[in-house]
């Protein structure tokens, strides 16, 4: 089946809490009609809290290189997200996450977010989700030094292990096809970094994902 943004929304809606909270906005339609008839045809509106969505998301998507050729996907997959989580903030990395990310492809060496200020910023509520294809050499995951833009001081490895261990409901969509996986060293580095919670970006694995998120 076809990805597209519509399909991957479905998907997305599995992850998706309602709680009526905050202040009372929306008619009650059905218990309006009930108090209605109930006091012989006299109207008494009943008003209910608005429903909202109240689902944290963190999105960390990986960018360039090998990913370019997901670039579609990955849009359509972004696209659906920002529609689907009120409460979604995002930033981008290259390959493996290091010490700082960015939200602005454009700007990404002069607007830096360091990576302990995110982990620090957002709680524990935060559904983490990485996006990238895991498809690099290892020595960039598991080695000081191994990005290959600048000299990191701490393993990718390190700070995967941290976010997770920040975020304990998390999960890596991999838009690589999952036939593919087990060729790629790194990407079999990166699955047991993330306890083989790494899906591959398709509908079922999206929906797989969501289901393991909401538990």
């Amino acid at each position: 089946q076809e990805l597209g943004t519509r399909n991957i929304k479905v998907a997305l809606r599995r992850l998706r809490k309602f709680a009526r909270e905050g202040n009372v906005e929306e008619l009650d339609l059905d218990e309006t009609i009930s108090k209605t008839a109930a006091n012989a045809g006299y109207l008494d509106i009943k008003m209910r809290p608005e429903r909202h969505n109240n689902v944290k998301v963190l999105l960390l998507m990986d960018v360039g290189g090998t990913m370019d050729e997901h670039i579609q996907r990955v849009e359509e997959l972004f696209s659906a997200v920002k529609t689907e989580f009120k409460h979604l903030e995002f930033y981008y990395f290259h390959n493996c996450v290091y010490d700082f990310m960015w939200k602005n492809n454009k700007r990404r060496f002069s607007e830096k977010f360091a990576t302990f200020d995110i982990l620090r910023k957002y709680n524990k509520d935060y559904k983490l989700i990485f996006v990238g294809d895991a498809t690099m050499s290892p020595y960039e995951i598991l080695q000081p030094g191994g990005s290959v833009e600048y000299n990191n001081e701490e393993a990718g490895a390190e700070w995967i292990q941290r976010l997770t261990h920040a975020f304990p409901k998390f999960a890596w969509i991999n838009p690589e096809p999952q036939g593919v996986w087990q060729y790629r060293q790194s990407i079999a580095v990166m699955q047991q970094l993330v306890s083989n919670r790494m899906y591959p970006l398709t509908l079922k694995g999206l929906e797989e994902a969501m289901r393991l998120l909401s538990k």
